[in-house]
């Protein structure tokens, strides 16, 4: 007892010194003397915004699992996830899931069995109410303000994983080991991690910022539609509008915005 009291201290005067100190600029470092973290992600005259980004996807047009692994491949390719062959130390920003466990809180044992059957895409669902936010102790994880993405600043993270308890998708994942010798391909425009810090999807926030959508979802084949919640006229929208849909978890008032036509 007096051990895990000890170590739970240790833990909340790593938290107060860290959350004092500023990161070194990367990709999604925060501003130099801002209170607030703001990614300084470099943006061009193309730029996509939005006030908060949403996702919708079309299980209808998914049969089997190979029709999943482009998109999967185009994000953890573009974003330097490694592949780890332990299991216990894998790294996913978006990879397949089965109905049961996709929506665990939502049983139906006579739903149309095509549900029960085909993969469904998980990732972070990016909450317009994200309680990882208010779990991390040095803000290292933080809502845009601008458009909603739930973002990671990678120096701030002190590997505390409050966040990855807070969440309830388990869309986080930790560095147990380097990932660096584990990246078949480095991308070298996108930053790499190294151990003992967590990482998760940001809705590519670094294309968003050059007129880009998603990797994800430009090699979905249609199957993900990306665009703003709160634009009427906007592809999401649309389909929301004309499709009945579901997301992950409703009853616990994070409002996730990935969407999931059934």
């Amino acid at each position: 007892m007096e051990n895990s009291r000890r170590r739970f201290l240790e833990m909340l005067g790593i938290a107060a010194v860290a959350a004092g100190t500023q990161p070194v600029w990367n990709a999604f470092a925060a501003e130099h003397g801002s209170a607030t973290p703001e990614p300084s992600v470099k943006k061009g005259p193309n730029e996509l915004k939005a006030k908060q980004w949403a996702m919708v996807i079309d299980t209808r047009k998914i049969e089997k699992a190979s029709d999943l692994e482009p998109i999967i491949e185009a994000c953890h390719k573009l974003h330097n996830v490694p592949h780890f062959e332990n299991k216990h130390h894998e790294i996913k920003w978006i990879w397949e899931e089965e109905y049961i466990h996709a929506f665990p809180t939502d049983p139906n044992r006579f739903l149309d069995e095509r549900i029960h059957h085909i993969p469904f895409l998980v990732l972070c669902n990016h909450c317009e109410n994200p309680p990882c936010v208010r779990a991390c102790p040095t803000k290292a994880t933080f809502k845009r303000e601008s458009d909603g993405i739930v973002m990671m600043d990678f120096h701030r993270c002190i590997g505390c994983r409050f966040c990855m308890a807070a969440c309830p998708y388990g869309a986080r994942s930790f560095n147990f080991r380097d990932p660096r010798p584990f990246i078949k391909e480095t991308n070298k425009e996108f930053p790499t991690r190294m151990k003992g810090v967590v990482e998760k999807c940001q809705f590519c926030t670094e294309r968003l910022a050059v007129g880009l959508q998603p990797a994800c979802v430009e090699a979905s084949n249609g199957i993900l539609t990306f665009g703003d919640l709160y634009d009427e006229e906007s592809d999401v929208r649309k389909l929301l509008k004309e499709n009945f849909s579901i997301r992950r978890k409703q009853s616990l008032g994070t409002e996730p915005s990935v969407y999931y036509i059934v």
